[in-house]
């Protein structure tokens, strides 16, 4: 016989949605703060002429910065208040991150809880001002360097126009920061990946008009385009099955005696995804493999050999070391950042403390050992997913010139954000048809008296 539990979820649907008044006013919420978004995405920085920045972006599509432009939804490519966009909280985020590994206070301000957790994104939040003023400093002295065909980027150059573009810039991310703040509190789903997700997805239409017009043009092949959406569409299956992958251990709790109760004995499992680092490893690697051809970019002439122009062609999209480097670069860090996600030997800790442990596995160490090595096996085959799915995009860029940059990263944003949004909607529904049946309950009860006679 079914559960309480699964006759509500086999009875959910989307008809629960017209009298969840509570899901609605946050779905509302977060649909209008991303339209906020979008149109502060199209307000300028003031003294840029923002041709000469899509220029360039146009000159180096594969560089870091039009990885970056994908990203903001072209608000860097039009040189915009929000430009910079959510990276530099991100960045400070994985910084943060990594610190409390390393750095024993924070470890223990992890493990405080909530007054914990306000502290470390308090410093985090700090972070992110200082990184957006540093790289809003570096784009103003770039900026200034940069000349088009018929006219120079900065038409006054000067320190008023770098404070003012430094005070826009930071004070654009500082506001996404908040706004992504507001929609994981009073909307759906996460705001920094909502952010994020608006600004990929605001290319596609554009993206798929650009490939649909190459191939009426003759440039690409009808086949080629058919058969194009139809592997993306695999792609995007692909990587839903893989995303929602679990390794189940099996986790079993003792049977004890309080006062004239037997308490415990129940059985539960510890998911481990097949995918523990995310999408936080082909953003790191394409990071630092790019680095060279962006440095190239700001070079004042740039027909002349030299060291960085040199690197940024061996390190050109298609190239074989590229290539090379590039599933190096995936594989450690998908290793490395699952190290720092999940730590093993602080599992066993506390299933221990709480009389759990894993049938025929010795509590403690043994424990611990024992996680690690599942966690590695799950490591290494979601290393090679995530090779997989970020090179095979590189491959149809540098050999069939794909007309935009349908890269593993952004497909892993767009079908993770996705889900999760989803999964949250589904568990307001969820809910809201709980506490009504738990209503209709006890209105039930109170509707009778014992013997049979109402109230």
């Amino acid at each position: 016989m079914a559960s309480a539990a699964e006759q509500l979820a086999a009875n959910l649907n989307l008809g629960v949605l017209a009298k969840a008044t509570e899901l609605k006013k946050r779905i509302w919420f977060t649909l209008g703060a991303l339209i906020v978004y979008r149109i502060g995405s199209y307000v300028p920085v003031p003294g840029v002429d923002a041709s000469v920045m899509g220029e360039l972006l146009t000159q180096m599509g594969g560089g870091i910065l039009g990885m970056f432009d994908m990203f903001t939804g072209g608000a860097l490519g039009r040189m915009t208040v929000f430009a910079l966009n959510i990276m530099p909280y991100i960045s400070a985020s994985i910084i943060v991150q990594l610190m409390t590994a390393a750095i024993p206070s924070w470890e223990q301000l992890k493990k405080e809880g909530e007054s914990g957790r306000k502290k470390l994104n308090q410093y985090t939040r700090y972070l992110t001002l200082f990184i957006a003023v540093f790289q809003a400093y570096g784009i103003a002295i770039g900026l200034e360097s940069l000349r088009g065909t018929f006219a120079p980027a900065v038409a006054d150059p000067g320190w008023f126009f770098r404070i003012s573009c430094v005070i826009t810039l930071t004070g654009g991310t500082m506001f996404l920061m908040w706004l992504g703040e507001q929609i994981t509190a009073r909307g759906v789903g996460n705001g920094i990946s909502l952010i994020i997700f608006a600004g990929i997805v605001a290319n596609l239409p554009h993206a798929l008009a650009s490939t649909l017009e190459l191939g009426r043009t003759g440039a690409l092949s009808t086949f080629f385009i058919i058969f194009f959406l139809l592997a993306a569409l695999l792609i995007i299956a692909a990587v839903v099955f893989i995303e929602r992958a679990q390794r189940r251990i099996p986790v079993q709790y003792p049977k004890r005696q309080v006062g004239n109760r037997m308490m415990g004995g129940e059985s539960t499992h510890l998911p481990l995804k097949l995918n523990t680092a995310g999408v936080m490893p082909p953003i790191f690697a394409s990071s630092l493999l790019l680095l060279p051809a962006t440095f190239a970019a700001f070079q004042g002439d740039r027909s002349e050999p030299s060291f960085l122009g040199d690197m940024a062609n061996l390190l050109a999209h298609g190239q074989p070391l590229y290539m090379l480097l590039y599933l190096v670069g995936i594989v450690f860090f998908a290793f490395f950042y699952t190290a720092v996600v999940f730590n093993p030997q602080e599992t066993a800790d506390n299933l221990r403390k709480y009389g759990g442990f894993v049938p025929g596995i010795r509590p403690g160490q043994p424990t611990a050992d024992y996680f690690d090595r599942v966690l590695t096996r799950l490591t290494a085959v979601g290393a090679v997913y995530l090779a997989v799915i970020c090179l095979l995009p590189e491959l149809l860029i540098a050999n069939y010139g794909v007309p935009f940059y349908f890269g593993g990263t952004s497909l892993l944003i767009i079908v993770s954000v996705t889900m999760d949004t989803v999964s949250q909607i589904q568990s307001h529904l969820f809910a809201h048809q709980y506490e009504g049946l738990i209503k209709k309950a006890r209105l039930g009860g109170r509707g009778t008296q014992p013997g049979g006679r109402g109230r």
